[in-house]
């Protein structure tokens, strides 16, 4: 069934999974629009609602999915009395990106490229050059950032152009692989709190005639994760995320344009066995595999050369009622990760790709066993995954 607010997501001929709106409407089309709005040469606005603006925020809210802010309006006054400003005015979400998840989102957004040009295709993805699996959110085991990502982000080439630019989140990151590598550019200001980072915010996007600053919020994915987007603990940390948004807006200095987005919603999926496909307890689903990458609801599987075929007929066979699945060529030719994939991203693809588009994940409870006890999910390209906000506030 179409979601009536996934306008520009088309039916992929591939079992209908819907492809994210790359390049009029994902999060890889948001930096892009704003610095061409700022005359940094080499950009043209893809998202076209989008009005220019001197200075501009973007506030990211890891795991704050459209489809969640709706359904909790109560516990997010604030957010809510912002939906019909998203996206331009239009009152709608855009796209995170295939697969929903951090590391890959947000690569994206400090890119503004598409994973499969990025190269940061899923939680985990095979290194083609180790033939180890690589977690690109922990940067484990380690390789060269910048031979993995070697594109500058938008908030270099903003910096370069004379655009005051700043990232202001948790000192935590300042020296990470991930955020060298999509996030740098201009000057890094770590704060713990959430009331200080909205501050030095707003005193960053003031710091200049043309600015660019993004500021970040870990705590809504978190508690997500470990209790589920239906718990108390979520609701908190809604409530205090609706509080942090308040009181950067009201501090927003002239000219200015806050977005409020996120790098992917969230499912919480039962204890079950139903529901929970543990791929090591499960021959049929190991058979031919040489790894397990991704996260379970966005799998790469990486065959046992010559097995490739069979490993797909497989979980095509097992899973074809629950998710999407699509060898690698298939995956790539029908736009999952975007309208190119360059040539040292293609071997981090798994031979096989699956997404979930039942309330489903498959697993892995002796590899995995942290990921394997979580609560809430996400990763694949269901609405309640894929759809974020880009809600807005002028001065």
């Amino acid at each position: 069934m179409a979601h009536p607010a996934w306008d520009d997501i088309q039916p992929l001929a591939l079992d209908s999974a819907p492809l994210p709106a790359y390049g009029t409407g994902s999060l890889a089309d948001l930096l892009p629009t704003l610095v061409a709005h700022q005359e940094v040469d080499g950009f043209a606005p893809a998202i076209p609602e989008l009005a220019p603006a001197d200075r501009n925020c973007v506030f990211l809210i890891d795991g704050l999915g459209w489809e969640q802010l709706r359904a909790h309006p109560a516990e997010a006054p604030f957010l809510t009395s912002l939906l019909g400003s998203s996206r331009g005015g239009t009152g709608r979400p855009i796209t995170a990106g295939f697969p929903a998840t951090t590391a890959t989102s947000l690569a994206s957004v400090g890119t503004g490229l598409p994973p499969g040009a990025h190269g940061l295709p899923g939680y985990t993805v095979r290194n083609p050059d180790s033939g180890e699996l690589m977690n690109q959110l922990r940067w484990k085991p380690w390789t060269d950032p910048h031979a993995w990502q070697p594109y500058p982000t938008i908030f270099q080439r903003a910096h370069e152009a004379g655009i005051h630019t700043a990232q202001v989140s948790s000192p935590t990151f300042e020296h990470t692989p991930l955020t060298k590598i999509a996030l740098s550019g201009g000057t890094f200001r770590g704060r713990l709190s959430g009331e200080d980072r909205m501050d030095l915010a707003a005193e960053q996007l003031a710091a200049a005639d043309r600015s660019l600053v993004y500021t970040y919020y870990a705590e809504v994915d978190g508690k997500g994760h470990r209790f589920g987007v239906d718990s108390d603990a979520w609701r908190g940390q809604l409530m205090y995320v609706d509080r942090l948004v308040q009181r950067l807006a009201e501090q927003l200095p002239p000219r200015s344009a806050l977005y409020v987005t996120a790098d992917h919603g969230m499912l919480d999926i039962p204890f079950d066995e139903a529901s929970r496909i543990d791929f090591d307890e499960d021959w049929e689903l190991r058979a031919g595999v040489a790894l397990l990458g991704g996260e379970g609801r966005a799998r790469h599987v990486y065959a046992v050369p010559g097995a490739e075929a069979d490993v797909l007929t497989v979980w095509r066979e097992v899973l074809g009622e629950q998710f999407w699945v699509a060898g690698r060529d298939e995956a790539i030719a029908a736009g999952w990760f975007g309208p190119r994939v360059d040539e040292r991203v293609h071997g981090r693809i798994g031979d096989v790709v699956a997404a979930a588009h039942a309330d489903v994940l498959i697993t892995a409870s002796q590899r995995e066993p942290r990921e394997s006890a979580m609560v809430g999910n996400h990763g694949s390209m269901t609405p309640a995954e894929q759809l974020v906000p880009l809600l807005e506030v002028r001065s």
